[in-house]
């Protein structure tokens, strides 16, 4: 719940629409509602600006359902990561407004779609094999109000293909890059840009990539000082810190503007 949200709760209490006990209720859940196996956050977006994300791995369909029904009650965008397409079934039976993102194995309520970001997020790819976690990057930025562009498969085996994004990569805010292998992409980019670069090293790879280890030790270890770096697939946090960056960046602009 945020501030707004209180606000309209108070003076519907104050106008006699809600009643002292459901009032009383609501409140109650401003800091976590139990469902028993989980603890809903419902507070979390007015501490980080974005509702709490659902990790569909390891819970049963059943709790995905009643987490995803409670979090929608309450904020207008939610977000499911590592499900399957039979938990998203089940999903829009009770929230209609859920889309299946096949790719990104990501189902999202997306019924706010203002733009809180002032420029774009840039979302790049290594190669092919990387969309799956570049997707859930742009889909996550997507829902967290930015604008995102995606430049797929330009990496550094064919450097010419990269180079010919150069501009769009100087008019990006952030750029999320994406790579397997040896994950030097995002070294290149970051050679080319004065923005935030966040890498994501994937398991993409052969058997000396170690799982995505290769790529996550050549990114942390990049001579680019732009560039910084989440654990292995981790398309989501990409995309979250991405765009509280935009957002925060965005706004000190604005403020530097007046």
């Amino acid at each position: 719940m945020d501030l707004q949200e209180l606000e309209r709760l108070l003076r519907a209490y104050k106008t006699g629409e809600l009643g002292e006990n459901e009032a009383a209720r609501r409140i109650s859940n401003l800091h976590f509602e139990d469902l028993g196996h989980t603890r809903v956050d419902h507070s979390r977006a007015a501490r980080q600006g974005f509702p709490e994300v659902v990790f569909g791995a390891g819970k049963t369909r059943a709790q995905v359902v009643e987490i995803v029904e409670r979090l929608a009650a309450h904020a207008p965008n939610v977000l499911v990561t590592r499900t399957d397409e039979e938990t998203f079934g089940e999903v829009r039976n009770v929230c209609t407004e859920a889309e299946w993102h096949a790719s990104a194995r990501l189902i999202r309520i997306r019924r706010d779609t203002q733009e809180r970001g002032v420029g774009a997020v840039l979302v790049v790819t290594a190669g092919t094999s990387d969309i799956p976690v570049a997707e859930e990057a742009a889909l996550t930025a997507e829902a967290m109000g930015n604008r995102v562009e995606r430049v797929w498969d330009a990496g550094v085996a064919g450097i010419h293909r990269i180079m010919a994004e150069r501009e769009r990569l100087q008019r990006a805010r952030v750029i999320v890059v994406v790579a397997g292998m040896e994950g030097a992409l995002p070294s290149v980019v970051g050679g080319l840009v004065g923005v935030p670069v966040v890498a994501v090293p994937t398991s993409v790879g052969y058997g000396a990539s170690f799982g995505g280890v290769a790529a996550l030790l050549g990114m942390l270890n990049s001579c680019a000082s732009n560039v910084t770096v989440v654990n292995i697939d981790n398309g989501f946090g990409a995309g979250f810190v991405a765009s509280l960056i935009n957002r925060k960046w965005g706004n000190a602009a604005m403020m530097n503007a007046e």
